[in-house]
């Protein structure tokens, strides 16, 4: 044990309280193991000042520098009168052991620091954005990736990480987006618990874990309009049917922290909602963690009007389950005035300092304050080459093949000249997208870095044509003249990675700048293009879609993404990305998703007194779960072993998926059903399983899924969760708009 830990300092002060505590320390523990720390807490709480007990519900930054190693004198000052809880984006061994350092030997109680960072898709070691990871609905290697982003993060000292985000979001105007899984509560669902699992991994023992952070608690990703921060209003049964899921997906999977949303919801700040945050999420769902607001969210309740000053925003939050204060400050000053004239409940103050000190027991900071912060270990970790190989298997399955016509793509090796243009060809730092975290743009590739290594020098030229985001056209002669000479061009176009991420909502989803101008100009030499589109949200492209024969959805790959991209348009891999999100024809469409009502007037065709637009398609651009592939897959019918079922039986659904190309390839067989005549309105249709298969040309596979009571229940007018009798549509497809369908009957 450290000499200088809090133990060992205050055995020597107060040695018949602490004895029995010393002797009884373990030293390294799992997540699970809750109740054995509660002696010690309490023993902990008899001594601690009001002003360190609202110390330890207070965390702090670290300046945001790139390196993460520099911090303001007024913070030290705190943590060394123990009035810091926490820091967060202060990272790397040495760093952050110098802070902790400080807090073990200079604060009066020696309690060690948290370390906290956003690691959203990588630390450094960047994987693709999360919702490019959910489009290759790939459960395992979503999980790989947050192991990989755990152990990294760990051996830089960080113990606790803000991700997952389990934002739905069905309004791609909404920059944050990119942090999520898409607009379907079923796969966010899946891989909400995939990353709480591999960023958690089993536990604490070896330091290559982290706490997992469920964010934003609740329907962040539902405000009005698309507009950052902007106000959430929605029924009840939406918010429990869409909106909580994933959450509570990630808590059951054992998630130990959870951050409040900047939102409101239904009139309340969701950093002051004791319905959210004590009926929810502690009564309903037995959530035992701590809960911390985001960035000054408990100093904004004054801003959303329900708190007049800075106690009544403290005691509005913390009596609402708001544990910890990110960055206001409000807690630490004001938790002491509530205490001296009796506002707050003394206990409500505790139960709150025991989570956030639960956690640090957990993650053994008291037996060793010091044990995540190893500067060996750090360099024999960081950016090791099975992680880059994890980042690069990552990155192909991720990408979709939106379009393909005349079988363009792959490309042959063998081809005489390609010319690489678009603002995005050279860009490294786009690569890794937003919220890259420690991430080093340096060391990431971009596709032209990647068609460098993939073909001879002599056959690549490259132009930029434009700028990403100005209105600047004289690049585009040089770029046209290239795309004369070549035998095919490829045309790297999208956002730049600052446009997506927090606070960059858009009211226009076309390529930004001059780009859709930069590709008709290319469209005009004749010459075959492939469109590699990097973004973070779904875009409005639809003259690309009209007039480009290929396009891949690149996202924001990662930091290997030239060489993975590479290997896709070069066939090495074949794609098999599923789109987790819509693509809309245009922003009068949002919100447009595949599980959308029918409506009493559904629009047939041809009838002008139905659901429709006049001057658009009500279809998208892009459904749900398309993503083409090299090769082509044929579905049989479906076939069932019975077509009626009681509460307590299961149907057995089998659909027989034959590659009839000549490609090797994956295909991510979509089970969709349809509640067709309930108590209340159901959807057209809602994903409740996938499968996801490799055949090799010429090869069949019989693909079959259980239909069970779960995938039946809805939440009814009383918000009652089960099934009702009936008939029930059971689609399989390839996408969420090509199906074959049949009819079960559900008997009560």
């Amino acid at each position: 044990m450290i000499k200088n830990s809090l133990f060992f300092r205050l055995v020597s002060t107060h040695k018949i309280l602490f004895i029995s505590i010393l002797m009884s320390v373990t030293p390294f523990f799992t997540y699970s193991q809750h109740d054995q720390f509660d002696s010690k807490i309490d023993s902990l709480l008899r001594i601690m000042t009001p002003e360190e007990k609202a110390g330890q519900l207070s965390l702090f930054t670290n300046d945001l520098n790139p390196t993460g190693d520099f911090i303001q004198d007024h913070y030290i000052q705190l943590i060394e009168k123990g009035l810091a809880g926490g820091i967060f984006n202060a990272h790397g061994a040495k760093y952050t052991r110098k802070l902790q350092e400080i807090a073990v030997t200079k604060s009066r109680l020696g309690i060690p620091l948290l370390f906290a960072f956003d690691v959203i898709h990588g630390h450094h070691t960047i994987f693709p954005i999360p919702l490019a990871e959910a489009a290759s609905w790939d459960l395992n290697a979503i999980e790989r990736s947050a192991r990989i982003a755990a152990i990294e993060s760990s051996a830089t000292g960080l113990h606790w990480v803000f991700a997952p985000m389990c934002d739905i979001s069905r309004d791609p105007r909404w920059g944050r987006v990119m942090e999520g899984a898409g607009e379907d509560t079923y796969l966010a669902s899946l891989i909400a618990a995939s990353r709480v699992k591999g960023f958690q991994g089993d536990g604490f023992a070896d330091a290559d874990a982290v706490a997992a952070c469920v964010k934003h608690f609740a329907a962040y990703g539902a405000p009005q309009a698309g507009r950052e921060y902007h106000t959430v209003d929605m029924s009840e049964l939406t918010l429990h049917e869409v909106y909580l899921p994933p959450y509570k997906a990630a808590i059951d999977a054992g998630a130990l922290t959870v951050m409040s949303g900047f939102n409101e919801l239904n009139g309340v700040p969701a950093t002051a909602n004791p319905y959210l945050l004590q009926k929810i999420l502690r009564d309903e769902w037995k959530f035992d963690g701590f809960v911390v607001s985001d960035f000054t969210s408990v100093m904004e309740l004054m801003y959303h009007g329900v708190a007049a000053d800075t106690a009544q925003a403290t005691i509005l939050a913390l009596e609402a389950g708001t544990d910890m204060d990110m960055q206001a400050s409000f807690y630490l000053q004001s938790i002491p005035y509530l205490l001296k004239n009796k506002l707050l409940d003394p206990k409500v103050l505790d139960e709150s300092v025991r989570k956030v000190l639960q956690l640090k027991f957990q993650l053994g900071l008291f037996d060793d304050p010091y044990r995540f912060c190893s500067e060996s270990h750090e360099k024999e970790i960081v950016l090791k080459d099975e992680f880059l190989e994890a980042s690069l298997d990552m990155a192909k399955k991720s990408m979709v093949l939106l379009k393909n016509d005349g079988n363009l793509l792959p490309l042959s090796k063998d081809v005489k000249k390609i010319a690489l243009i678009g603002p995005l060809a050279n860009s490294k730092q786009d690569m890794i997208g937003g919220w890259s975290a420690a991430g080093n743009p340096n060391e990431a590739e971009s596709l032209l870095d990647g068609l460098k290594k993939a073909i001879q020098s002599e056959k690549l030229m490259y132009a930029a044509g434009c700028k990403v985001n100005d209105d600047d056209s004289s690049g585009f002669k040089e770029a046209v003249e290239l795309a004369a000479k070549a035998d095919v061009v490829v045309l790297a176009l999208g956002e730049p990675a600052w446009m997506t991420g927090e606070a960059t909502s858009r009211t226009n989803l076309d390529l930004p700048g001059v780009q859709n101008e930069l590709a008709k100009a290319i469209f005009k030499t004749g010459k075959p293009v492939v469109v590699v589109l990097f973004n973070g949200r779904p875009l409005t492209i639809n003259w690309l879609n009209d007039n480009i024969p290929a396009i891949l959805e690149a996202w924001f790959p990662g930091t290997k993404a030239g060489t993975a991209i590479t290997d896709v348009l070069f066939g090495d891999y074949n794609p098999s990305g599923k789109l987790p999100m819509t693509f809309p024809k245009s922003v009068g469409q949002i919100p447009v998703h595949y599980n959308m009502k029918n409506t009493g007037r559904p629009y047939d065709g041809f009838t002008n007194t139905t659901s429709r637009y006049t001057d658009s398609p009500n279809e998208p651009l892009f459904c749900f779960g398309h993503g083409l592939s090299y090769t082509s897959f044929e579905y049989s019918e479906i076939t069932l072993d019975k077509n009626v079922m009681n509460d307590n039986e299961t149907i057995n659904c089998s659909v027989n998926v034959k590659n009839t190309g000549k490609y090797e390839g994956e295909e991510i067989v979509q089970l969709y059903i349809r509640d067709k005549v309930a108590s209340i309105t159901r959807p057209v249709k809602e994903l409740k399983g996938f499968q996801k298969i490799n055949l090799k040309p010429g090869a069949s596979k019989t693909v079959t899924f259980k239909i069970e009571k779960s995938l039946l229940a809805f939440y009814n007018y009383d918000l009652q969760y089960d099934t009702e009798a009936g008939e029930f549509e059971i689609m399989v497809g390839t996408s969420s708009d090509m199906v074959k369908t049949i009819t079960i009957k559900l008997l009560k």
